[in-house]
């Protein structure tokens, strides 16, 4: 069921809470006065109401000073009435006396003269003007008032007048003034009463023939509900009241009762009103309007508003009603942001709609808006010129503001405000001052507005704009340059460290069991991982070329790559260094080609010897093959560690910069001490004890 929401009974009926109007019995019409010292009189007929100019009175005059109206009723028979209106017009005195401007000249005359007029009894004549669609008619209403109640500035009471016949449901207009008139006229506005009215329709035997109406909402849809009998026939119309009570119909019917019309609520605006009236001749058509308050019809109101351009600097807000609105100029940057409103050369000021308006500008512009606000809140946006003139330009806009003696500022809009040419600031349009200036001297802006007040310039900034993202661009591929040198750099070091450091492992080739250790400890640190080269893994170069050569090869390589070279220490290494201490010649001789180590020495005492061996070697020795002091001192220049007691320390020297952290490191030295234990163990057997057999690593048993 349909929830009323505005209830209009228009039918015949009583309302006891209604206080009656006074009523009327006659034609004649009549005037009085209050308080009774004042006598009036009246003429009415073919008046012409025409003011005429304002004069300076003499002395003291009555003038109009309040206007007041109430509603009446002139009855012919009990029930056969119409709407009538009395007027009150309340009076004062304006003015004084004047003395005489020579008193010598004029003398007791002039006395006598005065104090004749100060007795008279002042006299006026008011004129009531009344007009609506239906009627115009004037009145003139003759006052006195005795010598002892003028007094300049008082009131001396009110003239009433009974009273103006007017239609129902009529605008009407009062006028009152003085004839001759001495100040501007006293006007009122009224809107009289229709049939909806519970003071009139009682009494007025048209109004006894209307219709009930009743206005209900359901959901999205408006009931115009029409009770009426099936006999009777009327009319309905909907029409916009618009501006200045222009009236602009929207739907008319000729309609037999009941009937029950259906709205949807988009069609909903504030001025849309509703007109019923008996298809009878003479008959009285009542209209209401019952959706000025509805907040449903205000914004559709506002949906339906469109700002339209006309050629070629005009403009109109097209609406079906009336608006509390005000139009501005604003400023639309292409890089988005609010629009910036532009008090020159248009102040914000109030809307006519459905009016032709003029811009003041000399050009249009894309970016130049117009925004339309009420109560504050902004509720159009319109770039009127981007149909005609394409899409949002890169202009800057230089507002420039004239004062007295020819003093001139200029300033570029931007969001942060009009930011001063040439200032310190470091905005766009502060950097770019000098060249914004340059190309408004040489001609390249667009003046939009030009008055005392100042001028408006739109400025391209296109190739600015190039310069400002070529330079973009070339900082991006330096970024982009270093970035990728950064990630070759990154991938170096990772592939190298996947690599592991390189390390050259020498020995001295004592025995099998100790080239059987000599292998277990390099495949060890091969799972670290480290890059190890022996010479155990390389015979068939050996052979190829000799120790000397291939130690020279590696050698290089090794340190070229940043790598480490190993001294492991043995017995046999030891007397070695010895020998070749005292004699080189025969410890080179008396040794096998394929022992790298004693063709090393030729090479690697002299590194120990002129102080190049720090961070290019590491010492070791098994702790259960060698003591500790055995160790040539000459060898104490880098770090010399015990196996596998002193691991650590060993594995943290071989990896160099790149320590890992403590806790992988002590696994790593578990790793390396459980693949040796079983080979130090074997080397440490009793002879004559069955051997386990030997890791010779990537090339065991290669010793060809």
């Amino acid at each position: 069921m349909p929830v009323p929401w505005f209830l209009l009974s228009l039918a015949l009926g009583r309302s006891p809470a209604v206080l009656p109007l006074e009523r009327l019995v006659g034609p004649q019409n009549t005037a009085r006065c209050s308080p009774l010292p004042l006598r009036p009189s009246y003429t009415d007929g073919d008046l012409l109401c025409l003011p005429g100019n304002i004069v300076s009175p003499s002395g003291p005059v009555l003038v109009p000073t309040h206007l007041q109206t109430e509603l009446m009723l002139r009855c012919h028979q009990e029930t056969d009435c119409d709407l009538c209106v009395r007027v009150a017009v309340h009076l004062a005195v304006h003015g004084h006396w004047q003395e005489p401007k020579d008193e010598e000249q004029f003398g007791r005359a002039g006395d006598s003269e005065l104090e004749e007029a100060r007795n008279a009894s002042l006299q006026a004549q008011v004129v009531l003007s009344f007009n609506s669609y239906t009627t115009a008619r004037c009145v003139l209403l003759e006052v006195k008032v005795p010598a002892a109640f003028v007094q300049p500035g008082q009131s001396v009471g009110s003239v009433v007048f009974d009273c103006f016949e007017a239609a129902l449901g009529a605008e009407v207009q009062i006028w009152s003034y003085t004839q001759p008139m001495y100040q501007k006229e006293l006007n009122f506005t009224q809107q009289l009463p229709d049939c909806k009215g519970h003071e009139v329709r009682d009494s007025i035997q048209s109004c006894w023939a209307l219709p009930w109406l009743n206005v209900s909402a359901d959901g999205d849809d408006v009931y115009l509900v029409l009770d009426v009998s099936k006999e009777q026939h009327f009319g309905l119309s909907l029409y916009w009241n618009q501006v200045e009570n222009s009236v602009k119909h929207w739907w008319h019917r000729n309609l037999t009762g009941p009937q029950n019309i259906t709205l949807n609520h988009t069609d909903l605006v504030p001025c849309l009103c509703i007109q019923v009236w008996p298809l009878e001749p003479d008959s009285t058509r009542t209209s209401i309007c019952p959706f000025r308050k509805d907040a449903r019809a205000h914004r559709n109101l506002w949906r339906a508003a469109q700002l339209q351009l006309l050629p070629p600097r005009g403009w109109r807000l097209d609406a079906p009603c009336s608006l509390p609105a005000e139009a501005t100029l604003c400023w639309q940057a292409l890089g988005g942001g609010p629009c910036q409103p532009l008090v020159p050369p248009m102040t914000r000021e109030n809307v006519t709609v459905n009016k032709a308006l003029e811009f003041p500008l000399l050009e249009g512009h894309p970016n130049l808006c117009v925004q339309v606000s009420s109560w504050e809140k902004l509720q159009l946006q319109e770039c009127l010129w981007s149909d005609s003139l394409g899409p949002l330009k890169d202009d800057m806009l230089l507002v420039e503001t004239r004062g007295p003696q020819d003093n001139r500022s200029l300033c570029a809009l931007e969001p942060s405000g009009c930011t001063p040419l040439l200032s310190r600031t470091t905005t766009m349009a502060a950097h770019l001052g000098e060249h914004l200036l340059q190309d408004l001297q040489s001609g390249q802006c667009l003046q939009l507005w030009n008055d005392d007040l100042g001028a408006l310039w739109a400025c391209p900034m296109n190739k600015y704009t190039h310069q400002r993202w070529a330079l973009v661009w070339l900082a991006c591929l330096l970024f982009a340059a270093v970035l990728f040198l950064l990630l070759l750099l990154k991938k170096g070091h990772v592939k190298a460290a996947a690599r592991g450091r390189a390390a050259l492992l020498l020995y001295s080739a004592d025995d099998e069991g100790f080239e059987c250790l000599v292998g277990a400890l390099a495949s060890a640190l091969c799972q670290l991982p480290l890059r190890v080269a022996v010479d155990l893994w390389s015979r068939r170069e050996l052979s190829a070329h000799g120790p000397l050569a291939w130690f020279h090869a590696q050698r290089r390589q090794t340190l070229q790559e940043g790598g480490v070279v190993i001294l492991l220490f043995s017995p046999g290494a030891v007397a070695l260094c010895h020998e070749w201490l005292q004699d080189r010649a025969s410890a080179l001789g008396a040794h096998s080609a394929h022992d790298a180590f004693a063709a090393s020495l030729n090479c690697v005492l002299p590194d120990f010897l002129q102080g190049r061996a720090p961070g290019r070697y590491v010492g070791a020795y098994f702790d259960s093959l060698l003591r500790p002091d055995a160790v040539p001192a000459l060898f104490r220049a880098v770090p010399v560690l015990a196996l596998p007691s002193q691991l650590p320390d060993f594995l943290r020297a071989l990896q160099g910069p790149g320590i890992p952290h403590p806790g992988r490191l002590g696994d790593r030295a578990e790793q390396v001490s459980q693949a040796l234990q079983p080979v130090l163990d074997s080397c440490l057997r009793p002879p004559g004890t069955p051997e386990t057999g030997c890791e010779m690593g990537p090339e065991k048993g290669d010793r060809t």
